[in-house]
């Protein structure tokens, strides 16, 4: 039941992604952020008070900065998502596994210094490859794409990765502290509300459009749902290969991303493109997997 749940959270983040683009037309990716994060708040708040849950924290330093890279990654996919086909965008946010392996392996390394009690860490080849090959994925797909606007947009898409990696770390963090993922979904929510209610006092809103405004709805119930079904899809996987493939399922949003952008905004990648994001996905299924294969203390 776990694969189907990720399953499903996979296809309300497409169909997210979906309402991102089109509500783009009418406001800038901080006004997104700050109406995420508002229906996100409220929605949780009311779970949070339904189930008799506090949502106090011990842990508000912790929380600041998963809020703050998520932040960053959600404003950056928002572009992405305006500026890129969407299935392209979606495949640069889910980067964050070849991201996170990355971390780990050079972070262990980097962290080691000589002793004679100590040896160097061993290099994992096999992750490193699987890195090497995701940002090879990277380069394919965005061969096509790699002037102007678009060439930008690839940055930023890669950005949203990166600090969704950041962000992910985090909420493990918090995980092992004992933090329920509704509090913490809850916070980044909030902080959503802030940062992107603060770029708008800043950089100014864009005028109400009217009934356009309502695709603002589904994007929050979308991007809700679709966090509650993630959570459901990992705390009901009560061994390490249910973990694990519900981990590598995260990888169908690619596919279904695809399918809605050719059905909806007449997406057309060429034959490199697709290559690409197939050994991006590739890639990123291989380091979830050598990362759960790893022996605790090797730099994984």
């Amino acid at each position: 039941m776990q694969a189907l749940w990720m399953v499903l959270a996979a296809f309300l983040f497409a169909s997210m992604g979906v309402c991102v683009k089109i509500a783009s037309a009418w406001f800038s990716p901080a006004e997104l952020v700050f109406y995420r994060g508002l229906l996100g708040m409220g929605l949780l708040a009311l779970l949070a008070r339904r189930q008799g849950a506090s949502l106090g924290t011990r842990y508000p330093g912790m929380h600041a900065w998963r809020s703050l890279v998520g932040v960053i990654s959600l404003g950056a996919w928002f572009y992405a998502i305006a500026h890129l086909p969407l299935p392209s965008a979606v495949t640069l946010n889910y980067m964050s596994s070849i991201w996170i392996a990355a971390f780990l392996t050079g972070g262990a390394l980097l962290a080691w210094r000589p002793s004679a009690q100590e040896p160097r860490p061993p290099l994992h080849v096999p992750l490193v490859l699987a890195v090497l090959a995701g940002f090879a994925g990277v380069a394919l797909m965005l061969r096509p794409s790699t002037e102007g606007l678009q060439g930008f947009a690839g940055t930023v898409g890669l950005l949203s990765g990166f600090c969704a990696a950041l962000a992910y770390m985090q909420v493990s963090a918090l995980s092992r502290l004992g933090e329920p993922e509704a509090r913490t979904v809850f916070y980044f929510a909030l902080g959503s509300a802030v940062a992107g209610g603060a770029a708008m006092l800043v950089f100014g809103a864009s005028p109400w459009p009217g009934w356009p405004a309502l695709w603002l709805l589904p994007l929050g119930l979308f991007a809700a749902g679709g966090q509650l079904c993630m959570t459901l899809a990992y705390a009901r996987a009560s061994t390490p290969r249910a973990t694990l493939v519900v981990a590598n399922l995260q990888y169908s949003g690619i596919v279904f991303a695809s399918l809605l952008g050719i059905w909806i905004f007449d997406d057309e990648l060429p034959p490199i493109a697709w290559a690409g994001m197939a050994l991006i996905v590739a890639s990123g299924i291989s380091a979830t997997v050598l990362r759960a294969r790893t022996p605790v203390g090797r730099p994984v």
